[in-house]
């Protein structure tokens, strides 16, 4: 949550000055249309629950939120107008959605994303994109709560959250819009990261008269694989008090200082920043006690140093055939307890014993080649998110801006890469080409999703927000590109003092599109955008 609302809304008003349509009503007309809204609606499929108005500045109350979803209250900076409402998807299943209607509507809608296995409205990228004159909806992907035991043997709620959900709340969404504003929205938006960004990319290889612009960040494509990649870790550490395993405080200390040692001045500058961890082939075979290492807490057995080495290597199967990319050097000091904690990880083990086996017992400690092969296989709804052809979304003119963290501890950075590739191999695009339409950007020091030690904050969301300025906000950036042609080629971060935006700003850095990466000039200020550039690989 933002430090201060007030600076929030004065930020604001730059991205609102032209919009695409201005609707400004007086607050008693607003509520009083939207009060008798919830009656008028005609949905197909759908029932209201309620309209509600809330007002700018209010912590508006959320009592029935999943207590796995978050704190049940939400600030909200815009007068606005919430719709909840249920939506039948089949004759089995169904969404709870919500429309969000600000008073000063843009004429720009947009629909948010969802995360891990989660069905959690993302209220606070609602809050977020009202606050940004957007008329904004947000649904709980078929189920409520953080759990996949709601996959169990109902595949259609399975389906809900590989695509229908989300698609399922954009066409009503659009239509709830119409009919409160009296008239279409002007352009169609997407916002979401993880589980969202696979949603995003879902749309666009699916769906992609849905949006005029998509926002996808860290984004879950390959998402069958993912899953096998995320479970098999365990395999690797073994649990604690194995001789596989390497404690969370020796990855934190000892492999995370070598690995700076080994790739931190790759980009030209020593400053605890990857800018590009494939650059970094990372060899812990310096960290193996031995006689000029015997000090046993500043080195690693010979066991110890091929759990690390294992970690930093992709996973493939018996036959070599590559099942997902390996964890990207640099995540490690968070992942050392999200999948290295000798654990399984509990996305894995639900998405398998719920959704692929409809088998509570099965044993995420046995994972291995029959699962990973079984699991790309079913591909529930097509879920994997993995098709390279997105000429629909260039033949209507449509965008996507797609960036990854690169210390990402629960999506390897990777993996992004390893999609842009694929597109542009299946598409038969250089990426000049590409540039068209998609554009990809690697977020050095930034963990999954926003966070992490370097200039990570990119508009992305209401706890990263710094500016509007399209060149430091990806949802202007893609607003920008859309309405006014103007793509961008970098993208500005920002590092806050201490990770805390009111106490002010320690740096910005200039991300590179893809497949350029970021050095240092090797002069000048190196807290200045200026005094780096980007550069091919």
């Amino acid at each position: 949550m933002l430090q201060n609302w007030a600076q929030f809304v004065l930020a604001v008003g730059s991205a609102l000055a032209n919009p695409l349509i201005s609707r400004q009503y007086a607050t008693d007309d607003f509520g009083a249309n939207c009060a008798s809204i919830a009656s008028k609606l005609e949905l197909a499929n759908a029932t209201v629950y309620f309209s509600q108005f809330v007002a700018a500045g209010q912590n508006l109350s959320i009592p029935d939120r999943n207590v796995t979803c978050g704190a049940p209250y939400q600030a909200v900076s815009a007068d606005l107008c919430r719709i909840a409402l249920y939506v039948a998807t089949s004759n089995s299943s169904g969404i709870n959605m919500e429309a969000w209607l600000p008073s000063n509507f843009s004429g720009r809608f947009l629909s948010t994303g969802n995360g891990g296995l989660a069905g959690c409205i993302g209220y606070d990228d609602m809050a977020y994109t009202t606050s940004l004159g957007f008329a904004s909806v947000g649904a709980n992907n078929g189920h409520n709560g953080t759990s996949g035991g709601a996959f169990y043997h109902r595949p259609e709620v399975v389906a809900d959250f590989a695509y229908r959900s989300i698609h399922t709340n954009v066409v009503l969404g659009k239509e709830i819009t119409k009919q409160f504003y009296g008239s279409p929205h002007t352009k169609s938006y997407y916002l979401g990261c993880s589980t969202g960004g696979r949603q995003g990319f879902k749309s666009a290889q699916d769906f992609p008269e849905d949006f005029d612009g998509i926002v996808a960040g860290a984004p879950a494509v390959s998402f069958n694989n993912l899953t096998s990649w995320s479970g098999h870790f365990y395999n690797v550490t073994g649990p604690p008090g194995s001789e596989t395993f390497v404690p969370a405080a020796t990855w934190a200390t000892i492999i995370h200082q070598d690995i700076m040692k080994q790739c931190d001045l790759i980009d030209g500058y020593a400053d605890g920043i990857i800018e590009d961890a494939s650059t970094c082939n990372y060899n812990a075979s310096s960290l193996l006690c031995g006689s000029s290492n015997t000090n046993s807490s500043s080195c690693l057995t010979p066991t110890q140093v091929n759990t690390v080495q294992k970690v930093f290597s992709p996973l493939t199967l018996s036959d070599g055939s590559l099942v997902y990319p390996r964890m990207q050097p640099g995540s490690e000091v968070v992942a050392a307890n999200a999948v290295y904690n000798g654990k399984p990880f509990i996305y894995n083990v639900d998405y398998f014993r719920y959704a692929i086996y409809n088998d509570p017992n099965w044993n995420p400690l046995a994972i291995n080649d029959t699962d990973y092969i079984y699991v790309s296989n079913k591909n529930p709804s097509d879920i994997s998110t993995f098709k390279g052809d997105l000429s629909a979304v260039q033949v209507r003119g449509a965008k996507i801006l797609h960036y990854h963290g690169q210390m990402d501890a629960i999506i390897s950075s990777e993996n992004s890469p390893r999609y842009y590739e694929h597109v542009a191999a299946t598409m038969g695009k250089t990426p000049a080409e590409l540039d068209d339409f998609y554009r990809f950007f690697r977020i050095s020091g930034t963990a999954h999703c926003m966070g992490g030690d370097g200039a990570s904050v990119i508009g992305q969301g209401l706890s990263s927000f710094q500016s509007t300025d399209p060149s430091e906000n990806v949802l202007m950036a893609v607003v920008d590109w859309v309405e006014n042609g103007n793509a961008p080629e970098t993208v500005v971060g920002t590092k806050w003092v201490n990770g805390t935006k009111s106490v002010g700003v320690e740096y910005k850095r200039a991300h590179c599109k893809y497949p350029k990466r970021n050095v240092y000039k090797g002069e000048g200020d190196p807290n200045l955008v200026e005094s780096w550039e980007c550069v091919e690989q």
